[in-house]
């Protein structure tokens, strides 16, 4: 039996440059992930990562302290019994950090089991026999003309047929911007509008009817993640079919938004929803509903991107890939071929087709993006 023999954490932070990267929150100066390397007994390597966009040191001691005892030693192929231990380590409620960093391992795994079976992760998970996925590029950044329209020249010119706009407060800004943007974008392409939790219901509710007259597609995260009452009164009152669910953390968690019809999309990230065993349930809760699934990248890096790119191309109720266009080496670099490449033509992306994930990581992009280290 194959056994897990070592796991290491690294913590990357990379710079970004002042508005490439936008939202409702402000710029983002630099972003961070935590990769993770599983080893097992026989030699087979698989990678994941952990979204840690903050003090990734953090993330690396709870999976280098806390769970790496319990994957030591044991059957990479047992992820559903392993989640269940590690979910354990602490009582209560489950999320934050604790998920993000058992995302990490949980996606390594999977990319072991690809390479020791020689099957893509798609297909491991049942497989629709995709080898490109629906894309739609992300983000024009909030209030930032000139990186505005060099974003979506960019987009235009790689055919991508749906774009994601960023917004903020106020809300009639927030509308004027919406506006300029549609009016710079051709008809047949779609627009939709992520405003990363910055209205109350009120403000929502006026944003959606303004952005349903100006025929956005979508309209993402308007209220607080954990605001479950006021997306079901948001939805009763703006006939715009509402994204969310990046936040969610667990299938239970997220269970409520789509069981009662509160979205129409949901958007778990397999670096951050526990890896692809809890994420995949999460999706599959929403296609009992009928909900549509349609991952969240967002500032992720390249075994983020292949891992989702995976789940993307197996789940029957696929919507739409999220392909992220301000420059990053952690997902442009980080994987020695390039994940999530987009093809002209047609304004899809290609699925890593090899084991696993798909990728193998650049060693030296991996030392030249890697955090300092703990103290202690």
């Amino acid at each position: 039996m194959t056994k897990i023999a070592s796991i290491a954490a690294f913590p990357l932070t990379m710079p970004i440059e002042p508005g490439e990267h936008r939202t409702s929150w402000g710029d983002y100066p630099s972003v961070s992930i935590v990769l993770v390397e599983v080893t097992t007994d026989t030699g087979l390597v698989g990678y994941g990562e952990a979204l840690s966009r903050r003090c990734p040191q953090s993330t690396e001691a709870v999976i280098m302290d806390l769970l790496r005892p319990v994957y030591l030693g044991q059957n990479p192929f047992d992820t559903e019994l392993l989640w269940s231990r590690v979910a354990r380590l602490r009582s209560g409620k489950l999320g934050g950090a604790l998920v993000e960093a058992i995302a990490a391992v949980d996606t390594a795994l999977w990319d072991v089991m690809g390479k020791a079976t020689g099957q893509p992760v798609h297909a491991l998970l049942g497989g629709m026999g995709r080898t490109k996925v629906d894309a739609y590029a992300s983000a024009l950044s909030w209030n930032a003309e000139e990186n505005a329209m060099r974003q979506l020249r960019a987009a235009l010119a790689n055919n991508y047929t749906m774009i994601k706009v960023k917004l903020g407060s106020p809300v009639e800004k927030a509308l004027e911007w919406a506006r300029h943007l549609r009016e710079q974008v051709p008809s047949s392409v779609r627009l939709c509008a992520d405003a990363n939790c910055a209205y109350d219901l009120d403000d929502a509710i006026r944003v959606g009817r303004g952005l349903l007259d100006l025929d956005y597609y979508w309209l993402e995260e308007p209220l607080a993640c954990d605001d479950i009452e006021g997306y079901r009164l948001l939805r009763a009152s703006v006939p715009i079919r509402i994204a969310a669910g990046e936040g969610e953390h667990t299938s239970t968690a997220a269970r409520q938004l789509i069981a009662d019809r509160s979205i129409g999309i949901v958007q778990p990230d397999c670096a951050r929803a526990g890896g692809i065993t809890e994420t995949r349930k999460i999706v599959t809760t929403a296609h009992v509903f009928n909900v549509a699934y349609a991952p969240h990248v967002g500032a992720g890096g390249a075994v983020s991107a292949a891992a989702n790119l995976q789940l993307a191309a197996a789940m029957p109720n696929f919507l739409t890939y999220e392909s992220m266009i301000f420059p990053s080496p952690l997902r442009d670099e980080l994987a020695t071929t390039r994940v999530g490449a987009v093809d002209p033509t047609d304004g899809r992306i290609f699925v890593p087709q090899g084991p696993g994930l798909g990728i193998e990581i650049d060693r030296n992009v991996l030392e030249k993006y890697r955090a300092p280290a703990r103290r202690g």
